[in-house]
């Protein structure tokens, strides 16, 4: 990597100047667009021959490190004899509020620029504006100080030794971390069979700047045949960081452990985890405001210090590490792991920090991300969520209860709430006879309601507290963004539930977004065990005529998992009537071949009704059952209690396509097989259908994009439960004769093929 260190003005100063506490309490969501428009708005009062946006940039050397900085003043003035740096800021509170000398991040912003302007310049003298702004009433307050050229070389010159030990401990990382890329080697003994193929297919991928989706099947081992090719890709040069994105908690402690063995192996490189705020937060109530909470007071006076002992002393920053340093300098842990993810190497989150326009990491600059790798994990999982990411949805019932409270309270908001719940009862009153309905277009009159509820609930939410006004507002200001981004692959539908109404913004095809977040990264790789069929996820994952793709034969003999068909109706109408039948399979099962096993049953109400009438025929044989809403602790013991070498047989009993049915390892006798009921069908319902009609218009097969694409993959991820080493054996039982039809047998493993139908 290169010697050079880039850096902002704005990054630069902040690092060494921002202070103060994490304040969470309302902040306007339209305040970044009312700080442009304020922006543009005194640049148009500027003279003639005055410039504004005016793109600078300068070079440091300072201890053996050269220090590119770069930034853009928002306007360079000439009056008379005299060159003024204005320095706009726009203001969410009154301005009799401002520091009445403004802020020192502000001050040291404007005079970095200024230092830029003279050197270019050449001046020796310069005048240093700063500008606040109301962002309500626009009144203006400018600051304006003259400074010589030799004093702003000088705050220049102890800005950037602030910055030094910082810079200096990455700059002295990333030369350890290119080194031990370079020599480290495949952490295990030798590969399993396919994982080189994966391996180099990943590199391959990230060497010629494209995108890949490979299927490799479960067991192979695809979390370090993913990670160890994108390490060597740091360590010759192609790339600086790495985000592995993942779904769910289980699957992101594979990716710890994975940096854990290459970390044995000789690995420096270092990576943090984010966990979600609520998990993370060390307070009963998650209240981010200096007054409840310790670790949000006084943050940024304390968070480079904790950056720089994390930093200095640990490469792997889980949670629990990112815990134990939050607490020792007093740090909230969840804002220490997002500062964290901008030093670090390697980044494991969840995938909206990447592909959800309201959460992802918006300090990653466009050429940082030319330099940045996305690892997808269990990529069939994106589709559901991306399309949950692109959708949004308003409700009438908050706006009814709000006119209630806030009668004779407020009457700006006893009036926007009446005005949006008469736009919901006109809608409602539209399509009197049906419970769901498809709406052509959403109604502008309704749209410019919902921007005037917006902007009436910023002026009274930053006066006063009120959670149900606050949520409403939260919900109908994304319900604009969302509108915004509209398009053919949208449907606007409405449901009825008794008196209540909800108008959905439903993104049916979240391809071509996914494709836009993700756009400007080096290389995207999707990889899943279930990504078939291949042309679907390449289609629905906002793929391109260019993507690789590569499909891994399994590494595992066929003898090690024996393969059963029970032609047995499981459809919803037949459920009743096969009952008993079910509970037969299972006792001859457990008769046959004691163990360990996992029953998944495509519903929960389903799994119930076969469980009460088992444990009536059956009360002897050890039994667990997913509940509802289950603790990661819940979790965490039903796992533990399937032991190798019970006395008994242990059945737990799970939902398909629920948090036991991927992402689970339970090794050798852990698990001696698995029982699938049903083809995993999603429900028939209005939204599915909708899905169905969507991409049956284009021409495709609707009916297998909405229910049985997503359906056989909940079917394969549970099966691959079972076989997870070379020295696994067991057996997987699938319960439905349709598992016997053409079209469900060629979406079956190979492996799979092989069956015996009982």
């Amino acid at each position: 990597m290169s010697e050079d260190i880039q850096i902002s003005v704005r990054a630069l100063v902040e690092h060494v100047f921002k202070s103060g506490s994490i304040d969470a309490r309302f902040r306007s969501q339209s305040a970044m667009l009312d700080g442009a428009r304020i922006h543009q708005k005194i640049q148009k009062t500027y003279q003639e021959g005055d410039q504004k946006e005016v793109t600078l940039s300068t070079e440091f050397r300072y201890d053996g490190l050269t220090f590119l900085i770069d930034g853009r003043c928002d306007g360079l003035l000439f009056h008379e004899d005299k060159v003024i740096v204005d320095e706009i800021k726009s203001f969410s509170q009154p301005l009799e509020q401002l520091e009445s000398e403004g802020y020192s991040v502000h001050w040291a912003q404007a005079k970095m620029y200024a230092y830029i302007v003279s050197l270019d310049r050449q001046l020796e003298e310069i005048n240093v504006q700063l500008t606040y702004v109301d962002v309500k009433t626009e009144e203006k307050k400018s600051m304006i100080r003259t400074l010589t050229f030799s004093e702003l070389k000088s705050f220049a010159w102890e800005v950037i030794k602030g910055y030094f030990p910082y810079a200096k401990l990455l700059h002295d990382h990333r030369k350890r971390r290119d080194k031990s890329c370079k020599e480290l080697v495949f952490p295990f003994k030798t590969y399993r069979n396919g994982q080189r193929n994966l391996a180099g297919a990943v590199y391959k991928t990230i060497v010629d700047h494209k995108n890949l989706l490979a299927k490799a099947p479960t067991g192979i081992g695809k979390t370090i045949s993913t990670l160890f090719p994108a390490m060597k890709a740091i360590g010759e040069g192609e790339l600086n960081r790495i985000f592995y994105l993942t779904a769910k908690t289980i699957t992101r402690t594979s990716a710890e452990e994975a940096f854990a063995r290459m970390g044995s192996c000789g690995l420096m490189a270092k990576m943090v985890t984010i966990t979600a705020k609520d998990k993370v937060c060390f307070q009963e109530e998650t209240k981010c405001q200096k007054e409840f909470c310790e670790f949000a007071n006084g943050y940024y006076d304390r968070i480079n210090e904790a950056i720089l002992d994390i930093l200095s002393n640990e490469n792997h920053l889980t949670r629990e590490v990112i815990e134990r340093y939050a607490r020792k300098h007093k740090v909230c842990p969840f804002e220490y792991s997002i500062d964290l993810a901008y030093s670090v190497d390697a980044i494991i989150c969840d995938y909206n920090y990447i592909f959800d326009p309201r959460v992802s990491l918006k300090r990653l600059l466009e050429e940082q991300k030319k330099s940045t790798a996305l690892l997808v994990d269990e990529a069939h999982n994106l589709v559901d969520r991306g399309r949950e990411m692109f959708s949004a949805s308003l409700t009438k019932e908050p706006f009814l209860q709000l006119k209630k409270d806030f009668k004779g309270v407020n009457q700006t908001i006893y009036d926007l709430a009446s005005k949006m719940n008469a736009w919901f009862l006109q809608i409602k009153k539209s399509s009197e006879n049906e419970k769901e309905f498809v709406l052509q277009q959403v109604e502008e009159g309704f749209l410019d309601q919902t921007r005037q509820f917006v902007i009436g609930s910023e002026q009274v939410l930053s006066l006063e507290n009120s959670p149900l006004l606050l949520e409403t507002y939260f919900l109908a200001y994304q319900f604009l963004k969302i509108a915004e981004l509209m398009d053919e692959h949208y449907v606007i539908y409405a449901e009825k539930d008794r008196n209540d109404l909800t108008l959905k913004l439903f993104c049916i095809d979240p391809s071509s977004l996914l494709r836009q977040m993700g756009k400007g990264y080096r290389a995207k790789i999707f990889f899943s065990a279930t990504l078939s069929p291949m042309p679907y996820y390449q289609d629905i994952l906002g793929g391109s005529e260019g993507d690789y793709m590569i499909s891994i034969p399994s590494p595992f003999r066929e003898e090690q998992v024996e393969v059963l068909i029970k032609p047995l109706s499981t459809r919803y109408h037949d459920r009743e009537r096969t009952k008993g039948e079910m509970v037969s399979v299972i006792q001859a099962l457990v008769k046959k071949r004691p163990g360990n096993y996992l029953i998944f049953f495509p519903s929960y109400q389903y799994l119930l009704a076969v469980y009460d009438q088992f444990k009536q025929t059956d009360s002897d044989t050890r039994t667990l059952i997913q509940e509802a809403g289950m603790t990661e602790v819940e979790r965490e013991e039903f796992l533990a209690a399937f032991k190798p070498d019970l006395p008994k047989t242990l059945l737990g009993f799970a939902v398909l396509g629920g948090i036991f049915s991927e992402g689970v390892d339970l090794m050798g006798d852990r698990l001696n097989g698995v029982v699938v009921i049903g083809v995993g069908l999603p429900q028939l319902c209005f939204e599915r259908n909708l899905i169905k009609d969507h991409f049956t218009c284009q021409g495709k097969n609707g009916y297998d994009y909405a229910y049985v694409y997503p359906g056989i993959n909940k079917v394969l991820q549970a099966g691959g439960r079972l076989i997870r080493s070379e020295q696994d054996y067991g057996t997987i039982i699938l319960v439905d004769d349709r598992f016997l039809q053409g079209q469900y047998q060629l979406l079956l493993p190979s492996e799979w093929r092989q069956y015996t139908i009982i």
